[in-house]
């Protein structure tokens, strides 16, 4: 069966998807952290749908939500007025900590993150935008140009003028060498430097991500955001939080990524665990800033009340049981196990993250040359370990692991055992 849906999947797919493995397996069905192929195999699942299954498949809270709402009505619009749509919206409204919020729903993140640059330019009159390099931020045709990772990057045509700062990705960077503080001096001086230098008048907004996923999970010291937001003050430029993958807790430190910075977004786009696997999506902004747009719209799916039953489902599950508090503790359990591999790993450079999102790059002998070949094969032997995760990083060179925000620790431990069986098994 596999091997015809692979045939299928080639046949009528586009030749930009690839599916993960030398082998593919399809997914039929999930219960908690776990999945099951349709041979039966069990996999722990410590990627859920690239950060998107949060607490669980087949959560009986969420689960119970939709098939309620299904039995109801199953789409409405905006143009409607919407119980499980203005519920959802009060709800994140209340969480983003942003003053006076709005909230916009979409079925994507790449359409928050659209709609945020939408809603910069039109507040700041500007079509400039400064994004962070090693960051990724959705497949438009809007957010590619703010795409600052050639291997996701489809075209560098755009009506955008986007120009690219120093980020979180410390590995590599002309500042690797520096500690925490002066780091994010030289970022913040490079900034600086950049608005004297670059910009052509005001520039709209900064978007970047807390963490960068698709970079790899690169982190930058905590501070770090607040810091740039003051040289953004001077300027007047809107700082958007793209939280699509930092959201909801994971970071176990703090519920939004930005909060480990010390500053509150002008904007924050949300996505992925927040549905447990539903589209859904959206933005937050102040009401001076949303009310930017002055013409009639509407969102066809945005606020889907499926969609929105699902995500107060999960929201709630998140907060009613307390998961940011075990994404710190079994993320600190998972670091520890992961800093052991390392140190066991001559081509593993290093162990990077917070919480429940959690990387490792992998690099050639005697340096940081990147070496994508140890992390297909890491990706390979952990699923031959029963252990799905992810890969990423700008060469394909980095694991990235993100466990639901229940897991046990006993499935930690799971995990943590296939990684170590698997890098041992490599060459």
């Amino acid at each position: 069966m596999p091997s015809d849906l692979l045939r299928r999947y080639r046949q009528t797919l586009p030749s930009f998807l690839s599916p993960y493995y030398s082998e593919p397996i399809s997914i039929d069905r999930g219960e908690g952290s776990y999945v099951f192929d349709q041979d039966g195999n069990r996999y722990l699942d410590f990627f859920g749908g690239v950060l998107t299954t949060m607490i669980g498949h087949n959560n009986p809270a969420v689960t119970a939500a939709v098939r309620e709402q299904a039995g109801k009505v199953m789409h409405t619009s905006t143009l409607y007025l919407s119980e499980p749509m203005i519920a959802l919206a009060e709800r994140i409204a209340g969480l983003s900590g942003i003053p006076d919020a709005r909230v916009f729903l979409t079925p994507s993140g790449t359409e928050a993150n659209d709609t945020a640059i939408l809603l910069a330019t039109l507040y700041r009159k500007s079509n400039q935008i400064l994004a962070m390099r090693n960051g990724y931020h959705g497949r438009s045709f809007t957010t590619q140009a703010i795409t600052s990772h050639s291997s996701w990057s489809s075209t560098s045509l755009s009506g955008l003028q986007v120009t690219f700062v120093q980020g979180p990705y410390r590995l590599r960077s002309p500042f690797h060498e520096l500690d925490d503080e002066m780091y994010t001096k030289a970022c913040v001086d490079d900034l600086s430097q950049l608005l004297t230098m670059t910009s052509a008048g005001d520039q709209a907004a900064l978007i970047a991500e807390p963490i960068q996923g698709v970079g790899g999970f690169a982190i930058p010291p905590d501070g770090f955001f607040g810091a740039l937001k003051k040289e953004l003050d001077n300027h007047g430029i809107l700082y958007i939080s793209d939280e699509v993958q930092t959201g909801w807790g994971r970071t176990g430190d703090h519920f939004w990524g930005y909060q480990a910075h010390g500053v509150v977004p002008d904007m924050l786009t949300f996505a992925k665990g927040v549905g447990n696997g539903i589209t859904l999506a959206g933005i937050v902004a102040r009401a001076e800033i949303m009310d930017s747009v002055n013409v009639l719209n509407f969102s066809t799916f945005g606020g889907n009340p499926l969609s929105a039953a699902g995500g107060l489902a999960t929201i709630n599950y998140v907060i009613d049981h307390d998961l940011q508090h075990n994404a710190k503790e079994m993320g600190a359990r998972f670091r520890a196990g992961l800093d052991r591999i390392v140190s066991d790993t001559p081509w593993i450079a290093e162990a990077r993250g917070r919480g429940l999102m959690q990387a490792l790059e992998t690099v050639g002998p005697d340096g940081i040359e990147p070496s994508p070949g140890h992390a297909t094969a890491l990706l390979e032997g952990t699923k031959n370990h029963s252990l799905l995760v992810g890969k990423g990083g700008l060469h394909g060179n980095v694991v990235r692991m993100a466990p639901m925000l229940n897991v046990s620790a006993d499935e930690i431990d799971e995990g943590l055992a296939a990684i170590a069986a698997a890098a041992a098994e490599i060459d």
